[in-house]
């Protein structure tokens, strides 16, 4: 393999996608565990084996849609679609990465192991079939954000709590409907076409991005001010890390309706500077609060 393939399949592993397996460590966080430094490391390598995992379903999900990625002006420069990258390496590679991925997962934590098989379950389903049917393309998409989540409990060893398992559907749906709303808006110009075969309209989809982002922010003030979380994580300042998500939900929504933003929300989470402000510094209050 030259140099230039292993270029071009590191660019179809989309690293900046990696950001949504930080996810693996809500678990860690907000478990108190992160002063652990065996648990600290093996979600660490949990995140790796993810983020191994991830590329894999992103290299054959991008042969499945070779043909209409070539019309979408946001994905016809990916390897695959431009043709720059040979589907058949692609499709090796991420094969590799998929038997490599699940191995070591199963070796980390057999539980876990399960957890990146029903991992690569869902993506195919949602590759193949998932993707062109309305509203189940969506909970395909905020299954895979969950399951992440879970993950990372998994290997922590903890229960995961109601109230994060409510918050991460929530925030999920959020980005997920927002990024459907800029596919069909572009789609809407006439420059590609999406991928459900019965369109969303602009109507539905603002209804949708109303409704979760008024049930996600009021889910998490609930969650940061409800008697269990006291007591489970022994502080009541976790209700002052809520100005952070209120900033954070209006600057991303500012972003998508007045900038047309949203077809890719972890480039938005890693280039816009007030966004990436908010977060960081509602990591640094949580960690605060809860260590």
């Amino acid at each position: 393999m030259e140099s230039k393939d292993i270029k071009l399949i590191l660019e179809g592993a989309r690293p900046r996608q990696w950001t949504k397996n930080l996810l693996l460590f809500a678990g860690l966080i907000f478990s108190q565990s992160m002063t652990n430094g065996f648990l600290t490391l093996k979600t660490t390598v949990a995140f790796l084996i993810f983020c191994l995992l991830s590329s894999g379903t992103y290299l054959i999900n991008d042969i499945a849609d070779k043909e209409s990625d070539k019309q979408n002006p946001l994905k016809n420069k990916r390897p695959v679609a431009s043709g720059r990258l040979p589907a058949v390496l692609a499709l090796k590679t991420g094969l590799l990465f998929f038997v490599l991925s699940v191995f070591l997962a199963f070796l980390l934590d057999p539980s876990f192991g399960w957890i990146t098989f029903l991992y690569l379950f869902t993506q195919g389903l949602y590759s193949f079939w998932l993707k062109k049917v309305v509203i189940l393309d969506i909970f395909a998409v905020v299954f895979s954000h969950l399951l992440r989540v879970v993950a990372g409990t998994i290997v922590v060893g903890v229960e995961i709590s109601s109230w994060l398992l409510v918050c991460t559907i929530l925030l999920a749906l959020f980005l997920v409907v927002c990024k459907r709303r800029h596919e069909l808006i572009y789609a809407e110009k006439g420059l590609f076409e999406i991928s459900s075969p019965t369109k969303y309209n602009t109507a539905l989809l603002d209804q949708m991005v109303s409704i979760v982002t008024s049930v996600t922010l009021i889910s998490y003030c609930l969650y940061t001010m409800s008697e269990t979380t006291i007591r489970q994580t022994g502080t009541t300042n976790l209700k002052y890390t809520i100005p952070f998500v209120l900033y954070g939900i209006f600057r991303y929504l500012y972003l998508v309706y007045e900038k047309s933003q949203g077809s890719c929300p972890e480039e938005i989470l890693l280039k816009d500077t007030p966004l990436l402000t908010a977060i960081g510094l509602w990591v640094m209050t949580a960690i605060l609060f809860l260590y």
